[in-house]
């Protein structure tokens, strides 16, 4: 934690009771890849998402069918809801009418007048407008004079737009700057970091499969929490959503900032093991997939180096040929057979997860669904 900048103190938000920026624990989102027309099969993705920690969920509007349908969607989930919309000022009215507690806009692709409206309604409303610049569609008049998406030519863009809506008076937004490139994208936030106070939305865009995204979003992601920078993330990830949270806060407890659900430490493995380690590890992260306690374990391919390389971790196992040891914080409990292996420690962990503190039980700084942070 010590090597962890102190956070940024950007403005508070709260977008359908979930707050954002100030002292706020940094939020995790992820986005729909259903057709929201398509109401059923929205929810049921909804519902897995926030089974599995999504605390704030984006839903495209690409026409207003989509729209109309975010108050059916409204009425059967629990988190906050924001609605994404292009070009179109009527969509993001009809999203905030209809229940959306935000909507994430591109101001860049949107006329003035329209932007004027969407303003005037989420004011009345109390909704909050995420501007979201992406590489991809900048502002044409920033592009233009930059060549190519700099980050530079992001902060320009994004700052233009902050600009229109505070001269209407209107300061619930939200930012986000992203680029499909981790180092434009790391770039670009560190330096629209410097200019404002506005809650920032870290992500790296466009980022891939599971393990590309994952990579690309541990390096950006992490790289600007490490700064102390942002304030609610999105690891966006192509394939279903719900790989987006197991990432997300991954990264999170990575960095000590949020602990929820296990982390599960694992050897190598090199000549010394003797025991089927990869197919062990496979199998507990399966088993485990849900939990919520903030447990450390380990599983280590080595009876007389394992519990000294794993004593940090809450408890483990360290095998050997037919044999291994249960260990708790570094110190051997008691001797197992390698059949036991799996059912002792998934009994031993159940015993171990009640609420408590960070490390044994259920995250503190983490909301019910729907449930703003205090």
């Amino acid at each position: 934690m010590d090597s962890i900048a102190r956070r940024k103190k950007t403005k508070s938000l709260s977008i359908g009771g979930v707050r954002i920026g100030g002292d706020a624990p940094i939020v995790v989102q992820s986005m729909t890849t259903t057709d929201t027309r398509a109401v059923g099969a929205t929810v049921a993705q909804i519902r897995e998402l926030e089974e599995a920690g999504c605390e704030i969920v984006r839903v495209a509007v690409p026409d207003e069918k989509a729209a109309l349908a975010i108050r059916d969607i409204k009425r059967q989930i629990q988190v906050p809801l924001i609605a994404d919309i292009h070009f179109s000022h009527e969509l993001a009215l009809l999203a905030m009418q209809n229940g959306a507690d935000a909507i994430r806009i591109n101001p860049g692709n949107i006329p003035v007048d329209g932007i004027r409206l969407i303003v005037k309604e989420a004011r009345s409303a109390g909704k909050v407008i995420r501007i979201g610049i992406n590489a991809g569609s900048l502002d044409k008049e920033v592009a233009g004079r930059h060549g190519h998406p700099t980050a530079e030519a992001l902060v320009e863009s994004a700052l233009k737009s902050i600009r229109l809506l505070e001269e209407m008076d209107f300061d619930a937004i939200k930012l986000s700057l992203k680029s499909s490139d981790v180092g434009t994208t790391i770039e670009a936030y560190r330096l629209i970091a410097a200019r404002t106070d506005y809650p920032l939305h870290l992500g790296v865009t466009e980022a891939g499969t599971l393990l590309q995204a994952a990579i690309k979003s541990a390096i950006g992601i992490g790289s600007l929490l490490h700064d102390g920078i942002g304030d609610t993330i999105r690891v966006s990830v192509t394939g279903p959503p719900v790989q987006e949270m197991t990432v997300a806060y991954g990264i999170l407890r990575a960095l000590n900032i949020r602990c929820l659900g296990p982390d599960i430490i694992s050897c190598p493995t090199c000549g010394r093991c003797e025991i089927d380690l990869i197919a062990l590890a496979g199998q507990v992260e399966k088993a485990l997939k849900g939990m919520k306690a903030p447990l450390k374990i380990a599983l280590m391919g080595c009876v007389v180096n394992g519990p000294g390389e794993a004593a940090e971790a809450d408890i483990g196992i360290a095998g050997g040929r037919g044999v291994g040891i249960l260990f708790k914080k570094g110190k051997i409990v008691r001797k197992i057979r390698e059949e036991e292996f799996i059912p002792v420690l998934l009994a031993e962990i159940a015993n171990m997860t009640a609420p408590a503190a960070c490390g044994a039980g259920s995250d503190p700084t983490r909301p019910a669904a729907g449930e703003e942070v205090q």
